[in-house]
């Protein structure tokens, strides 16, 4: 499985990193730190017909991606 640490980054910059990683295969695992980027790699993942799975891991967010 394919995995990406976005935390400390601001947007764009994690649906970027996730858009890359992507093209690379799937399943793709995603760290984030904030909310906001929950919000748009899961809008940019739903808009590409992919599945979104999203836990909270401590203070961060762990996102699979199909």
């Amino acid at each position: 499985m394919n995995q990406i640490d976005a935390r400390g980054y601001s947007c764009p910059e994690p649906v970027l990193m996730t858009k890359r990683a992507l093209e690379k295969g799937r399943p793709l695992t995603v760290l984030v730190d904030n909310q906001t980027a929950v919000q748009n790699i899961t809008r940019f993942a739903t808009g590409h017909k992919l599945s979104v799975k999203c836990r909270q891991v401590g203070a961060d967010f762990e996102l699979t991606i199909e």
